[in-house]
Formats: C-alpha cells, structure tokens, sequence
C-alpha cells in the first residue's frame, strides 16, 4: 500500500485522520494526563510547608489566592468571547440564516485571546505553587479535594492545548474541547476556593 502526501500530513484520501495524527491526537493528550498527575502526586506526597513566601502584596496567602484566582477567571470570560468572535459565532451571520457570511476576526482578537490566555495562566502560577508547597493536596472535605483535583487537571489540559495547537491538523472539536475544559477547570476551582473565602467573609481554605 503507497502512502500519499496527505496521508503523510495525517490526513487519509477519505479525509478521515490518518495514523500520524491519531498518535499525535493521543500523545498529547497522554501529556496532559502526566502532567495533572505528575502535580497530584507531588502535592500529595509533599508534606505542607505551612510557609508562605510571598503574599504579592495581598494582607496574607488566602487573600492572594481569591483575588488572583478572581482576575484570572475575569480574563478566561475574555478568552470565551474572543474565542466565540474567532469561530465566527459573535459579530457575524449564524449558520443557516440568511446574509453575507461573517467577517473574519480582526487582528486584534487574536492578540487579545493570546495575551489573555497567557496573563490568566500567568496569575494562577502563584496561586498553584503556594497550593502545592504549603497547603497541599486537601481531602478533608468534598470542597478541598474537588478543588485538588480541579487544581491539577488544569495544568494538564493547559499543557494539552498548547501541544494540540501545533498539531498539524488536529480535529477540530479538539481545541475548543480543551479551551473549553479549561475554562470549566478555572471555574470550578474559584467556585471551590474564591468564592467559599468570599462569601464566608474571608475564612476558610
């Protein structure tokens, strides 16, 4: 059997993904499943520091973590409009309604969800390693250990996104799948952490 060259691109004739970028497809998400757990071991297995090295400015850790984990979920609600204006679904005809078809986002939207995403991720560093090495990881109650766990997958699907983003031709439920669980992840760790230390007037883990 001969292989052409859109088979080599990981493309089959029937346009279907060929065997190259179904081991990409699977390697990247098997990256992204060892880093979430390469994370919940460490933070498991580290005993807590109970030590704070830096507090950015914030009155003390807990504080840091809920304004931090604040400003980067304002940014992730950026990336999901920006998101939806580059896939055509703000700003433009609807699939299947009548009209000109939409118009190409400009330039800036691009470097607006670029940057975006990059400051959100950038805001949670702080945040995930004073998690890591001085809380760790929490099972005392459903709410720390889903926030945990939400804490770890994130990074993962983060490091998932990336590598998918410089795959050839990566199926394309593949990024919005990821940017999605991305945003979902972030969510439910301010709703799990942010959130509690708000509305129970700055206590609490």
């Amino acid at each position: 059997m001969t292989t052409d060259a859109s088979d080599r691109a990981g493309v089959t004739a029937s346009g279907t993904p060929g065997r190259g970028t179904t081991r990409a497809l699977l390697g990247t998400l098997a990256a992204g499943a060892a880093v979430s757990s390469a994370l919940g071991l460490y933070a498991r297995l580290h005993v807590p520091t109970g030590r704070t090295l830096t507090t950015l400015g914030f009155t003390d850790l807990l504080h840091m973590k809920a304004w931090l984990t604040t400003a980067a979920l304002v940014l992730a609600a950026g990336q999901v409009l920006s998101a939806l204006r580059l896939y055509g679904r703000l700003g433009g005809r609807r699939r299947g309604s009548s009209g000109p078809p939409a118009a190409p986002a400009p330039a800036w939207v691009h470097r607006l969800h670029r940057s975006g995403g990059a400051l959100a991720v950038l805001l949670t560093l702080p945040v995930a390693f004073q998690c890591a090495w001085s809380l760790g990881f929490g099972t005392y109650s459903l709410r720390v250990l889903v926030h945990s766990v939400l804490g770890c997958v994130l990074y993962g699907v983060f490091v998932a996104k990336m590598l998918a983003l410089r795959l050839r031709r990566p199926p394309a439920w593949l990024i919005p799948w990821l940017g999605g669980s991305l945003v979902l992840a972030l969510v439910g760790l301010w709703v799990t952490s942010s959130l509690w230390f708000f509305s129970h007037g700055g206590a609490g883990y």
